[in-house]
């Protein structure tokens, strides 16, 4: 017995060791952590269970029969974050560059199953070489297996990414398909082909951080939603991330003890919005006075930041929040803050997330580059994503809504459960001095007149009255008394019951 004993401890060291200590510390001096490590930050102090500790491959073509590592270059298995259970898998580079073989691709795929069975979130952390070439199709084989579960287990569980390190060719499809990715600064990319292809095809010159760094996924591609400095504050913002998510499809959104009142009355918010329509003013203000103990996780800050997206708690319970950002491009909708909000809406209703809607929009972006971009599709994606939505959901319009930009922001006939306004708020087909130019045509150069049927335009539409009177508006909110308005609003939307229409699934405009 005490042999086996020895010999079973002889693996556990040689399975922890990876692919040795000088590989380790090629690691470290890359400034990255290592795979344990990540596992050990990431999760609550001795929680982790791991499987699948001696797995092997079972390649015997290019000498790769002598070389085998205990865990094959992937640690898995489960733990809990502040209590929360997790399953996870985390790549270790330092094993054959973390490349993927079949028995790599099945510890992963395990753990999946598990999570879905058990109904709790899946988390990757990234760093591999790519398919290990050695192995040929069965390694493609894998990918295929990883990318089918991540298929399966969207919308049932929530599925997070964290690209640590390389993630290249056919392995970006599966952080791809989660819901989440983030990233770290300066020693993580994606992409498809790299530079040396990208340049003898297309003969552009790029660097790996030009062409699928974090900055690069995070501002330019939206691709990735946030990037971290380090492997140490992406892992430490991870356990922050979970915190607003719940389980699995199964359960409600998450609450949890908070000592700011829901009643409380924030007298700055009278202030907020400018008397100058044209002026802008910074929604993320709005959104942080909401929230309680000022709390907002904000997901793609530096991507259409027209748009804001991300989690705060009111009263305690997880809320997604979606607001336009006078600050940029006067919070007009476009290609890019459609997709990315739309596909937020879509996680949150996965997962039973109430959404407040921030309203302040002039319209959708016009031009030839939007237009030929397919702003028509693109902007249907959010219309879509909000009218399937059946979570609570609960609009206030700040300042103006205009045009068919305000239906697609939560409206009341997109559903909208519980739809506010601020007394200054403007709901109408457009601005009144383009209404006035193109109801008056005949007016035009008559600045006296313009200038008359402007003001009576504004007199008619430039408030909330009109659309109240038609039932589109349920109430015209004091700014100081948001919060309580809302949180209320909430709380009596929280046994909300509403199914959509049998179907197999529906077919957004892609």
């Amino acid at each position: 017995m005490s042999e086996i004993i020895r010999q079973l401890e002889e693996k556990r060291v040689a399975a922890r060791l990876g692919g040795g200590q000088r590989r380790i510390d090629a690691q470290h001096a890359k400034g990255k952590l290592t795979a344990r490590e990540r596992i050990d930050l990431l999760l609550d102090e001795d929680s982790f269970e791991e499987w699948d500790m001696f797995v092997e491959h079972d390649i015997h073509d290019f000498g790769m029969e002598d070389q085998k590592v205990p865990g094959d270059g992937v640690v898995t298995g489960s733990g809990t974050i502040n209590g929360k259970l997790v399953f996870l898998f985390s790549q270790d580079f330092t094993v054959f560059g973390g490349s993927l073989s079949a028995a790599h691709a099945r510890k992963i795929c395990k753990i999946m199953d598990q999570a879905m069975k058990v109904g709790v979130p899946v988390i990757g952390l990234n760093d591999s070489g790519g398919a290990r070439i050695q192995e040929g199709v069965a390694s493609l084989a894998g990918y295929a297996d990883v990318f089918q579960r991540n298929v399966m287990a969207s919308g049932v569980v929530p599925q997070i990414s964290v690209i640590m390190g390389p993630c290249a060719g056919g392995a970006v499809y599966s952080p791809a398909m989660t819901d989440f990715i983030f990233m770290v600064k300066d020693s993580s990319y994606m992409f498809v082909t790299g530079p040396d292809v990208v340049k003898t095809v297309t003969h552009e010159t790029v660097t790996q951080e030009e062409l699928g760094g974090a900055v690069t996924h995070t501002t330019r591609s939206g691709v990735a939603d946030e990037a971290f400095e380090n492997d140490v504050e992406a892992l430490l913002k991870l356990r922050r991330f979970m915190g607003y998510l719940p389980s699995s499809n199964r359960e409600k959104a998450l609450m949890v003890e908070t000592l700011d009142p829901v009643d409380r009355v924030e007298p700055s918010l009278e202030t907020l919005v400018p008397s100058n329509p044209t002026k802008p003013y910074d929604m993320k203000e709005l959104v942080v006075k909401l929230a309680d103990e000022g709390d907002f996780f904000e997901i793609q800050p530096d991507y259409a930041p027209n748009i804001i997206i991300g989690f705060i708690r009111m009263g305690g319970a997880t809320i997604g929040v979606v607001a336009n950002q006078p600050m940029v491009l006067a919070g007009c909708l476009d290609i890019d803050s459609a997709r990315k909000a739309g596909r937020f809406v879509r996680f949150c209703d996965c997962f039973n997330i109430p959404l407040l809607t921030l309203v302040d929009v002039p319209g959708f972006l016009p031009g030839t580059a939007q237009e030929y971009g397919g702003i028509i599709k693109q902007g249907a994606k959010l219309l879509f994503a909000f009218a399937e939505a059946t979570v609570p959901k609960v609009t206030l319009i700040t300042r103006k809504a205009y045009g068919g930009a305000y239906d697609v922001m939560s409206s009341k006939h997109l559903r909208g459960d519980v739809n506010y306004a601020w007394p200054a708020a403007e709901i109408a087909v457009m601005g009144a001095k383009g209404a006035v130019e193109i109801i008056f045509r005949s007016d035009i150069g008559d600045d006296e007149k313009i200038e008359q049927r402007t003001a009576e335009y504004s007199e008619k539409f430039a408030n909330p009255f009109v659309a109240s009177r038609l039932g589109f508006i349920d109430d015209v909110i004091l700014p100081r008394n948001t919060r309580r308005r809302i949180c209320r609003a909430f709380e009596r939307l929280r046994n909300k019951q509403l199914e959509n229409p049998w179907k197999k699934h529906a077919n957004i405009p892609l």
